[in-house]
């Protein structure tokens, strides 16, 4: 297919800003929630199960690493699937899944987001879900530089709220818990600890999802066969490292049983150590419903510009802006679609959903990988076969536990 000049979006983005999404959209308002359920997995080694889910997530961001330099392309899964599996159309569904399960994925999050920013400003939550989906899908038009400027302060002022919680849980005496803890190596092989760490590591891996996004902005990097497998290590690693500070600081201070029965578990690492209602990690909970959107709406928008060039009933979102250099109609429609989703769907459980679909496309993109390492071992970023080998039966794993939670 030929392009015009009005059809290429603009390479302005680096490896710092780049690392600054990924970890942008992992660190998101899932940590908030999950320390409590691993910790009542894991106990006091709940910190060891996040540093594990990141190495249960480490071989498929490897192979997403390698193909992301192999094929340097806007639709990345969809991509990568139809690459591996010489196939156009199970390309294009693929891609299809990623743009619905992010845009529900956003829908939720602008939900949960407007609350909490109704309850702190006295707007109604139906204004909030008007006036931030409208800012951010303005902020999506205007730039690819921007965005990601915005994303990267948001994702600061969300570092710097997980910061206060750690220095927070550092700063006071621990917990009766944590003094009666054994040490690393003999609770390791106190029968049961060892599979309540693999459990908790499981439930922690759902935290890691969204490394993934950062392939399809491939055509708005500059050097991307370089920059995006720099990028996707670097979040995975910074990350892996801030969820499992902000865990050790949770289950050093708050008791396990108040971790494992809370639904706001960081708000109690701050009550503990300082007093007071810990009301600034609701304003946090806004910076980070606004950056999931921002970076979701990003996405999937690049990726319905990426399908565009792929099948003819998609084209006219294979479209940039000459003076913006972003992909408007399809910024356009996925933010209306989010705007919907917020409004209308039932995204509370549409959203459970979404890590279903990802899980799945980790599957298919490893095993498209394999298939793809067969027939051409070169490329620019190589990982060994036993890289998507791994990410394959890990995937699976992840895959079955997620639907054996909806049974």
């Amino acid at each position: 297919m030929s392009q015009s000049s009005s059809e290429h979006l603009k390479r302005r983005i680096g490896l710092g800003l780049l690392t600054a999404y990924g970890i942008g959209v992992m660190v998101g308002a899932g940590i908030y929630v999950l320390v409590g359920a691993v910790a009542g997995e894991a106990g006091v080694l709940a910190p060891l199960a996040f540093l594990l889910a990141g190495v249960i997530a480490a071989p498929t961001a490897l192979s997403y690493a390698e193909f992301s330099s192999r094929l340097p392309e806007a639709a990345g899964e969809a991509a990568y699937v139809g690459q591996g599996f010489n196939s156009k159309n199970f390309a294009v569904f693929v891609g299809l899944a990623v743009v619905l399960a992010g845009t529900v994925s956003a829908g939720a999050v602008l939900r949960g987001g407007a609350g909490y920013f109704a309850a702190a400003t006295g707007l109604g939550s139906e204004i909030a879900i008007v006036a931030m989906g409208l800012a951010l899908i303005l902020v999506a038009i205007v730039g690819v530089l921007e965005s990601f400027a915005l994303v990267a302060v948001f994702t600061l002022i969300e570092v710097l709220g997980l910061a206060l919680v750690v220095w927070a849980g550092f700063s006071t005496s621990a917990s009766p818990d944590w003094l009666a803890a054994p040490v690393l190596t003999e609770a390791l092989v106190t029968p049961g600890v060892a599979t309540g760490i693999a459990f908790g590591a499981v439930l922690a891996f759902f935290a890691f999802i969204g490394f993934e996004d950062i392939v399809n902005m491939a055509e708005e990097v500059r050097d991307p066969t370089r920059v995006l497998p720099k990028a996707i290590v670097l979040s995975l690693a910074v990350t892996s490292v801030i969820y499992a500070l902000v865990c050790w600081a949770a289950v050093r201070t708050v008791s396990l049983e108040a971790l494992a029965g809370s639904q706001s578990p960081l708000a109690l690492v701050w009550q503990q150590s300082q007093g007071g209602n810990a009301r600034f990690l609701s304003a946090i909970a806004v910076f980070a419903a606004l950056n999931g959107v921002l970076a979701q709406i990003v996405m999937a928008s690049r990726v319905l510009y990426g399908l565009g060039g792929r099948t003819t009933g998609l084209a006219a979102f294979r479209h940039a802006h000459p003076r913006f250099g972003t992909p408007v109609r399809a910024t356009v429609m996925i933010g209306v679609a989010v705007l919907v989703a917020a409004y209308w769907l039932p995204v509370a459980r549409l959203a459970e959903a979404t890590s279903t679909t990802l899980l799945s496309v980790f599957v298919l993109v490893n095993l498209a990988l394999i298939l793809q390492k067969r027939r051409q071992p070169e490329a620019p970023f190589q990982v060994p076969m036993a890289v998507p080998v791994v990410g394959l039966l890990l995937s699976l794993l992840a895959l079955a536990t997620a639907i054996g939670g909806w049974m």
